[in-house]
């Protein structure tokens, strides 16, 4: 599917998601459909992520949260779990005077202390030399989890409330999201829209907490095919909706 020149026409500009995640989803089929190594779909895939950082930053979208790398993804083969792990180094390499020059911020979520050594540097350089800027948010998910997650902030509550530190009474959901990984997004941590690539509809233990009122859209495109039209359609179906949160709304 190709990008049209005026491929922002069929969206409202007055109601953009603020924050949008996607399951980047399809890179291997990508590749095998093309008589390809998986490997050429995730670099492909890695290509995509700033054709679609800099569209949504043009569009206003404020937060753009990507499943990079999920923490059952090490159960890959070798060989394909090591390509993966030097993406975030390519990519940072290849587009990080393009990230500046768009203003974008670099964050990354998940349990990096786990990332080999490279990787992790990289991703530490990318958010240093770009956390003074104030454009959109790139949100990486890397080695992420999102029970796993849930369960950490769990035990982080369960201390304090050991220590003395904090009441059970006192407990409430803004406490538990006060401890996820979201937490320094602010009012920006649930994102509005979730899209999948693929044709898979399942969310693969990714913000199970902060998807529990996001808008859902999933197309069967493979990521590196998923263009600025695309996801004007993805937005334009969430344009198309009526988010009530448990209540009613009137048209």
């Amino acid at each position: 599917m190709s990008t049209k020149n005026n491929d922002n026409q069929n969206i409202s500009h007055g109601n953009i998601p603020k924050h949008i995640a996607i399951i980047m989803d399809g890179n291997g089929r990508w590749a095998k459909k093309r008589l390809l190594p998986r490997i050429a779909g995730h670099k492909a895939g890695m290509n995509n992520v700033k054709k679609i950082t800099s569209y949504a930053n043009k569009i206003g979208v404020k937060v753009l949260t990507l499943y990079a790398f999920s923490t059952e993804n090490w159960k890959r083969p070798t060989d394909e779990v090591d390509y993966l792990m030097h993406l975030p180094v390519n990519f940072f390499d290849q587009f990080m005077p393009d990230l500046i020059a768009e203003n974008v911020k670099v964050q990354v979520m998940g349990f990096t202390d786990e990332l080999p050594s490279y990787t992790l540097n990289a991703v530490t350089r990318a958010q240093e030399q770009t956390k003074n800027n104030t454009g959109l948010i790139l949100n990486f998910a890397l080695n992420y989890g999102s029970r796993r997650e849930i369960v950490q902030a769990a035990k982080a509550i369960a201390l304090s409330v050991k220590q003395g530190e904090l009441d059970v009474d006192q407990i409430t959901e803004a406490t538990l999201q006060s401890h996820l990984m979201t937490h320094n997004l602010s009012e920006l941590a649930d994102p509005d829209l979730l899209i999948r690539t693929s044709g898979e509809e399942r969310l693969s233990n990714f913000l199970l907490w902060q998807l529990a009122y996001s808008e859902m859209v999933f197309t069967d495109e493979y990521w590196p095919d998923f263009d600025a039209t695309s996801l004007n359609r993805a937005i334009n179906e969430y344009q198309k909706r009526h988010r009530r949160y448990g209540g009613l709304v009137e048209k």
